[in-house]
């Protein structure tokens, strides 16, 4: 099996395992529910009907309410429009073809809406994601067929070694540390691939920026830049036009600021000469196609012959305005310097056949390959950013899991290119006490902190890392049905933090607060403390308090982090905690103070976390939680 027909097969063990587990959730929840879970659009109204390619319907959709629920709709994704009269009966299916806040188009594969659409309250369903599982598996099929083509593709794949040029020296940023500049050179300098390992809060993003201009400098050719986020690509965009580079953001923005609306290929299409000509059109086919369903549907012959030819003519009519729209879209593309957008939105329609002399992928770290080999097979040079100490992506299958899909292209090319591969080592958001025991197990000891946050403090006698021991307190972990919480660990957890905003108060106003995070590796602990919290009188401080599983914090920073371990029993057991890549991402997040509040009699099962623990004790760091019980 070759190196793609593997990569193929791990994929569709984690589609069926996915697709299976979404419809088991579809199937056993209720309308209500889905929407909570950001799968449901309820109710809708439709506000615009139009003809769209060919005598296919395109209508507009708008969720009135309950705008507050974050959504999983994204442009391509299949939907079904239902009706609450009769839900499982009463559907039309069509794809999503764009995406603003609270308003969706959709692509109907009918010609006319049923009359059950008049009637009763309306919704939208998010179906299985087969359209993003479809590019990353025409993707494997088409680097497999180049494979033996594109000097690139033997290059990941190990074929052929990284070459690289010797390139002038470049003029950089004042701001810019040794080992930023040292990545920008080898970026400019590579011929194939170049690999930027970015950990917690060294630059990474600053650099990708820099490089960006000195790439655009040394080659006049557009770069894409793309990530698996939404968000990560949206920042991305946001820094490019601060540094006033020339960005098309291809895809729906997830934040939408009027200044990033302005950077979408939506947005700036709609401003060319092309679009008000191809609006007139557009409305004068749909005055033929209004006009050919006055019809009724027992007519004669020549009737049917009018019908015919009034869809005929609005058929024509569209295909201008398609070629109106498409050279508008082309336009705003020629014109950029970078487009970005996620892996699976670089195949959007409008790149269709276009190159890039360089694509870059940033968080490649968390980034599936499949989907990494949509923006590669665009591009002659590749360039990986990210940090694959982290967290890999996040894959259903245990099959596919055991087989090796978590193993991202970052990971495997660090590993047999270590010549490709640039360390940023200076880091600016960790006290110095916080970085060094992740510096130690993860980075061979090589991060330094900036001196702005080397010794940086909450105030002077503040301790900015902390082991509290809860080993004898008698918190033991409840098993749930998927997941595992602790609730006198998480009662404990506010009952010292509430005795630390005391100390706080000292020395902060109201308004100036510290941002708080409070983590914890379970889901079911997150919801105990998200409970607790609503109820406590901390509830006060909501506004720079943050509460979320260890995944979900993955890319964020906050002044203070508290993290629950949760786990306490007597087997010792720790679970998923032995990935110890998930706790160097809960260590990281933390600015100026750190406080771990755990079992150390079944954490020091794991070699790292007894590490850990008498790291904290060599920094007097070590607490038992009985020196904080009933303060």
């Amino acid at each position: 099996m070759n190196y793609f027909e593997k990569l193929s097969t791990l994929l569709s063990m984690e589609r069926e395992e996915d697709k299976q587990l979404f419809y088991n959730t579809l199937a056993t929840t209720t309308i209500n529910q889905r929407r909570i879970d950001g799968n449901t659009w309820y109710p809708i109204i439709i506000k615009t009907v139009e003809i769209g390619m060919g005598e296919y319907l395109s209508i507009e959709i708008e969720r009135p309410s309950h705008h507050e629920i974050i959504h999983h709709f994204r442009f391509g994704m299949q939907v079904a429009i239902f009706s609450n009269i009769d839900p499982l009966n009463h559907r039309i299916w069509g794809h999503v073809s764009s995406l603003l806040e609270n308003t969706m188009k959709i692509s109907l594969r009918i010609d006319e809406l049923p009359d059950w659409t008049q009637k009763g309250k309306l919704g939208v369903d998010l179906l299985f994601d087969e359209y993003s599982y479809d590019q990353m598996q025409k993707a494997l099929d088409n680097a497999s067929d180049q494979r033996n083509l594109k000097p690139l593709i033997q290059v990941i794949t190990g074929a052929k070694k990284p070459t690289f040029t010797p390139h002038a020296p470049l003029v950089y940023s004042p701001s810019l540390n040794d080992s930023q500049k040292s990545a920008i050179q080898k970026i400019v300098s590579a011929e194939n691939i170049a690999i930027v390992h970015g950990p917690p809060g060294t630059g990474k993003t600053t650099t990708l920026i820099e490089a960006t201009k000195a790439l655009l400098q040394a080659n006049a050719r557009q770069l894409l830049i793309v990530a698996p986020s939404n968000t990560a690509v949206d920042l991305l965009t946001e820094k490019l036009m601060e540094a006033q580079v020339r960005v098309v953001r291809v895809g729906n923005p997830l934040r939408i600021t009027p200044r990033l609306l302005y950077s979408t290929l939506d947005a700036q299409v709609a401003q060319q000469t092309q679009m008000t000509d191809a609006k007139k059109i557009r409305k004068r086919a749909n005055q033929f196609r209004e006009t050919a369903q006055k019809y009724k549907r027992s007519f004669g012959k020549a009737e049917r012959e009018q019908r015919k030819a009034l869809f005929s003519e609005a058929v024509n009519l569209m295909k201008e305005a398609n070629r109106l729209e498409q050279a508008a879209t082309q336009s705003v593309l020629n014109s950029a310097r970078v487009i970005t957008a996620t892996l699976v939105g670089s195949n959007h329609s409008a790149l269709d056949k276009r190159t890039f002399g360089t694509v870059i992928i940033d968080e490649a770290g968390q980034a599936l390959e499949p989907a990494c080999w949509i923006p590669i097979l665009k591009g002659e040079k590749l360039i990986l950013t990210g940090d694959h100490q982290q967290l890999p992506p996040t894959v259903k299958s245990k099959k596919a899991v055991e087989q090796g899909l978590t193993e991202t292209l970052m990971a495997k090319c660090v590993h047999l290119y270590p010549e490709s591969v640039i360390t940023l080592t200076e880091q600016y958001r960790m006290h110095a006490s916080i970085m060094h025991f992740p510096s130690l197990k993860f980075y061979n000891e090589n991060l330094t902190a900036h001196p702005s946050v080397a010794t940086a403090r909450l105030f002077p006698t503040d301790k900015p890392l902390q082991f509290i021991d809860t080993a004898g307190c008698g918190f033991y972990e409840q098993h749930q049905e998927s997941s595992i919480s602790n609730p006198e660990e998480a009662s404990f957890l506010f009952q010292y933090l509430a005795t630390f905003l005391n100390d706080l108060a000292l020395h902060y106003s109201p308004n100036d607060y510290p941002s708080i995070g409070i983590i914890s590796p379970y889901a079911a602990q997150v919801n105990q403390l998200i409970t607790l919290f609503e109820t406590s009188p901390l509830f006060l401080y909501k506004e720079k308090i943050a509460i979320n599983t260890i995944d979900g914090f993955q890319g964020q920073e906050r002044d203070i982090v508290l993290i629950s371990m949760t786990r306490s029993n007597p087997r010792r057991e720790i679970g998923f905690l032995a990935d110890i890549r998930r706790m160097n991402v809960a260590m990281t997040r933390a600015k100026k103070k750190l406080v771990i509040i755990g079992d150390s009699l079944t954490l020091s099962s794991s070699f790292f976390y007894a590490e850990f623990i008498r790291y904290t004790e060599e920094e007097q760091a070590y607490h038992s939680a009985w020196e904080y019980i009933n303060l």
